[in-house]
């Protein structure tokens, strides 16, 4: 599969970037490559593969994952950001308006 100039120009509109000429070659080369990638990876047998609903599974009983147990504690640090805050009233502080109506 191949991309061309123009679907390199769409995806680059959509993410609000503008490109030059040598960009957008650099990445219409870069984006080829990943798709090759992704139609060598579409090669691959997986029917035998059994779907998993996650990633982290023991592979025995006695394994555990990498996840530690979630533990409600007391969090001690709002007073202390507050005291730092330029227009604090606790418990809320005030920021400036990034996203306009």
């Amino acid at each position: 599969m191949s991309i061309t100039p123009e679907e390199v120009l769409r995806v680059a509109e959509l993410a609000y970037l503008e490109l030059s000429e040598e960009e957008l070659h650099t990445y219409r080369r870069q984006l080829d490559g990943i798709l090759a990638y992704i139609d060598k990876l579409r090669e691959i047998d997986v029917s035998a593969v059994e779907p998993m609903a996650q990633i982290l599974s023991a592979a025995s009983p006695d394994e555990s994952d990498s996840l530690r147990d979630d533990i409600v504690r007391p969090d001690s640090s709002g007073p202390k950001i507050l005291q730092q805050a330029p227009e604090g009233l606790p418990p809320w502080f005030r920021v400036p308006r990034v996203i306009s109506r």
